[in-house]
């Protein structure tokens, strides 16, 4: 019944939703058909954005993963905000402007082949780094970790990654440091960590200087002063998926008294 006629978005944030559940969006009449936009970049005033598990459909949404109904508002209270299902998802599917760790596993050509943990490899072209020309190619190896973002990413092309912003910057990006340690995490646990003033970051930073690189793909990178020191904030970040804060707080404490 609910897939045929559908049931208004708002009044399922927070129940499990199905693939092929429609789902009704508030109607405004002065806003063209054009103003529901995929991705999460910022959005303009009053513009709903549509994010993963959810697809643009006639009626309004159409959900495509099984999950919770997630929906945040829009700054200002303008309207609009996003919408998105958060599922317990193992394989990654790229999703445009997401930031990812990938790892470089062929050249080709122009292109490097960087492996990002979706069903296929994304290519990443030489020329998409900062400072980057024909002459001055960088510095990357088969083997190297790459932070980058997408900038291509839909079912039917091969996915895209780029190492610079949008006015050629690298903002971060590029091959990340060597030694560290690079571990794998639900995408759920890597949405938490990746909020704005996340507590498990936070607390973290309290015990011991560490430099840290999250990717959208459930790929952490860590490395602390030492191995022993690298291992420790590895092992709580993926103990952090099964302790409650208390517990956290608690695992925490133990080590600063050490």
């Amino acid at each position: 019944v609910m897939a045929a006629r559908g049931v208004p978005a708002e009044a399922c944030v927070g129940q499990l939703v199905l693939p092929g559940d429609v789902l009704l969006l508030p109607a405004h009449p002065d806003e063209d058909g054009e103003r529901l936009r995929l991705g999460a970049g910022a959005a303009r005033r009053g513009r709903l954005l549509c994010g993963p598990g959810l697809r643009r459909g006639g009626a309004g949404l159409t959900v495509t993963k099984c999950g919770l109904l997630r929906h945040r508002p829009a700054g200002g209270g303008s309207g609009g905000g996003a919408f998105w299902v958060d599922s317990q998802q193992k394989r990654y599917v790229p999703v445009k402007g997401d930031h990812v760790i990938g790892i470089v596993t062929a050249k080709t050509g122009d292109l490097f082949k960087v492996d990002v943990g979706g069903s296929e490899q994304a290519s990443l072209s030489y020329l998409a780094f900062e400072g980057a020309t024909k002459r001055n190619r960088p510095n990357v190896q088969v083997g190297d970790l790459i932070y980058g973002q997408f900038l291509v990413a839909n079912k039917d092309m091969e996915p895209e990654l780029v190492c610079i912003d949008s006015s050629g910057r690298a903002s971060g990006m590029g091959v990340i440091g060597q030694d560290g340690f690079l571990f794998k995490v639900s995408l759920g646990l890597i949405r938490k960590l990746l909020a704005p003033k996340c507590e498990i970051i936070q607390e973290l930073s309290q015990l011991y200087p560490f430099e840290l690189v999250l990717g959208m793909n459930g790929r952490i990178w860590v490395k602390a002063k030492t191995v022993q020191q690298t291992l420790i904030i590895v092992n709580i970040l993926e103990a952090c998926e099964y302790m409650t804060a208390e517990q956290r707080k608690q695992a925490l404490a133990k080590l600063s008294a050490n």
